[in-house]
């Protein structure tokens, strides 16, 4: 299952607290998250990597795109 948050344009803590909902609500699979500043993509790969999700980090032009995977 995939889950996408669109965080672009929001200051934090919001990019993490809407990070942290979607994986609770989800629990394991791919959270695809876009931010576009490196404090919210910095904040958002802390919160999942401390809850055991991978994280990887593309650049998407202005916005950053993290996939948050767990199984």
């Amino acid at each position: 299952m995939v889950r996408e948050v669109d965080a672009r344009g929001l200051l934090c803590p919001e990019p993490v607290l809407l990070t942290k909902q979607a994986l609770e609500t989800l629990g394991a699979g791919t959270v695809k998250v876009l931010v576009s500043s490196a404090a919210a993509r910095e904040n958002v790969s802390r919160l999942a990597e401390s809850r055991g999700w991978q994280v990887e980090v593309l650049e998407q032009g202005e916005d950053i795109l993290l996939v948050l995977t767990k199984r």
